[in-house]
């Protein structure tokens, strides 16, 4: 489906991942994980016509940006550790995704929509809502972002204002 007629969110996200350098590709995929949407090097495949959940969208992206370069350029490969992502790395694309969603103005039932996260949407919503940041550190020890301490340190905003969007 041309970009044109796609919501007004999905254009908002597709544009925000292109200004971070994260590269998004409309292709048909068959028996993904997520309905319509998969990881690929460098770049996450979307199959708009299978895509069930646009908000899904944010959180996959935010896999890519929370891995290393070099796990980037090996996602969706058989090279990719089956241990992808670490537990860690799960918790901080969870929140990477709030912060994507609280930049872009989307409200957070948009990504943690009723059908996702082990039916813990509304677990997130309420913690997220509350500032209970569960995964804050590890988005501060990769650079990401600060924590309220460290940002009034710094002189700088803190989360979910993002110092960056990409690892590196």
């Amino acid at each position: 489906m041309p970009l044109k007629e796609k919501s007004p969110e999905i254009k908002k996200i597709l544009l925000f991942l292109d200004e971070i350098g994260l590269q998004t590709i409309e292709k048909k995929l068959e028996n993904t994980f997520l309905p319509g949407l998969s990881l690929g090097p460098d770049c996450l495949y979307i199959d708009f016509e299978k895509l069930l959940y646009p908000g899904d969208i944010l959180h996959e992206a935010g896999h890519l940006a929370v891995a290393t370069s070099e796990e980037r350029k090996l996602a969706g490969t058989p090279e990719m550790s089956t241990e992808w992502p670490p537990q860690s790395e799960e918790i901080g694309a969870i929140l990477w995704s709030f912060a994507a969603a609280n930049h872009l103005e989307l409200p957070l039932e948009f990504v943690f929509h009723p059908n996702g996260y082990k039916n813990a949407s509304d677990w997130f919503i309420s913690n997220f809502s509350s500032k209970n940041y569960i995964g804050l550190p590890f988005l501060q020890w990769i650079g990401l972002t600060l924590g309220e301490e460290k940002a009034l340190e710094e002189k700088k905003e803190s989360f979910p204002i993002m110092q960056r969007w990409l690892r590196d």
